[in-house]
């Protein structure tokens, strides 16, 4: 009976009819589905999403990947988990803030619409408190770094003592969360630290000294912009403190840049040029070929390919990987490496 049904559904399988009368069902691919949005400010907003049935939640701080529709191209991108424990009904949120040219972004900030079904990948990420929480914990945040912050704040600031938390923001009125940051300090529950760019300038860690004298004690998380994040990695190190700091990259760290080359996607029979600092991946959709994607920062490994021939750099370490017709396939990540000379790739 089930050869015959798959046989009438040729060129679909049973399973397709189900998931479209039922795309959270038990045993479908994981997916969600939006039930609100939310403006956070003017360039980020709440998405409130139901899992399915496969959903095996998560550890406040860590992220999920979200896939979308957009204009016919399935785009997967990475976002921080933002609920708390007590959200209802199991629903399950992410805050992403729209980005120039981000096309994603952009899309679930100020276009998606309640009832959209997106596809999800279980949590992941390692950017999380340890399961016996620190005594004195110190959160330097920047932008939307605040995302994984706040839902361990969400989760967690009931059971934490004497926390500190440092936020950076272009201005005032770009705080993410800004109300309820405010609400948690003036209960008592942290001390707040807000930095206006517009008016206090960017931060420098030099700072802590004054704003959080005890800073070199507290064991301490960091997520925001590359800048922040190396620059915090180079000043608990000079401290000798580099195992007390946490981070959580957004972006990679892009060193100097390789001399480029041509990329040839073999299957889908396309040459491009591609200078020595763009991304295999934004080259390969900026010539329509279609790439598989995920977090775009290196850590899900959803855009892996196969390398037949040729040469790449990793633009976060500089490392130069090279093969060629003789010496086998080699997988590399297209988000994070950029042409170092003629490849080609099983695309």
């Amino acid at each position: 009976m089930r050869k015959v049904a798959e046989a009438l559904a040729t060129p679909l399988v049973p399973g397709d009819y189900l998931d479209l009368l039922d795309p959270m069902r038990a045993g479908a691919d994981l997916r969600g589905r939006i039930v609100s949005i939310t403006a956070e400010t003017a360039d980020s907003a709440t998405l409130t999403i139901r899992p399915g049935r496969g959903w095996a939640g998560h550890v406040p701080g860590q992220y999920v990947r979200i896939g979308i529709d957009i204009d016919g191209v399935r785009h997967w991108r990475a976002y921080s988990l933002t609920h708390g424990d007590g959200t209802p009904d199991d629903l399950i949120s992410i805050t992403p803030k729209a980005i120039p040219d981000g096309v994603v972004s952009n899309h679930l900030v100020h276009m998606a619409q309640p009832g959209t079904v997106v596809m999800l990948d279980q949590a992941a990420g390692d950017f999380t408190l340890p399961e016996v929480l620190p005594e004195r914990p110190l959160f330097i945040t920047a932008g939307s770094g605040v995302t994984p912050v706040i839902g361990m704040f969400r989760n967690h600031l009931g059971s934490l003592r004497d926390v500190v938390h440092v936020h950076c923001a272009p201005t005032e009125s770009a705080v993410m969360f800004r109300d309820e940051l405010r609400g948690y300090a003036a209960a008592s529950r942290l001390t707040l630290h807000e930095n206006h760019d517009n008016v206090a300038g960017i931060l420098s860690l030099t700072s802590l000294d004054e704003l959080v004298p005890d800073w070199r004690e507290r064991e301490t998380w960091v997520c925001g912009p590359t800048g922040l994040l190396d620059a915090a990695e180079s000043h608990w190190a000079t401290a000798g403190l580099a195992d007390q700091l946490h981070v959580e990259r957004f972006r990679t760290s892009v060193v100097e840049p390789g001399e480029g080359g041509t990329v040839t996607f073999d299957r889908a029979s396309v040459t491009v040029d591609a200078d020595g600092a763009t991304p295999i991946l934004d080259a390969g959709e900026a010539a329509g070929v279609l790439m598989p994607s995920g977090c775009r920062m290196g850590i899900c490994f959803g855009c892996v390919v196969t390398m037949r021939e040729g040469a790449v750099r990793d633009l976060r370490s500089g490392e130069i990987t090279t093969t060629d017709e003789n010496s086998g396939d080699v997988r590399i990540q297209t988000c994070v490496n950029a042409a170092a000379g003629p490849c080609h790739l099983d695309l």
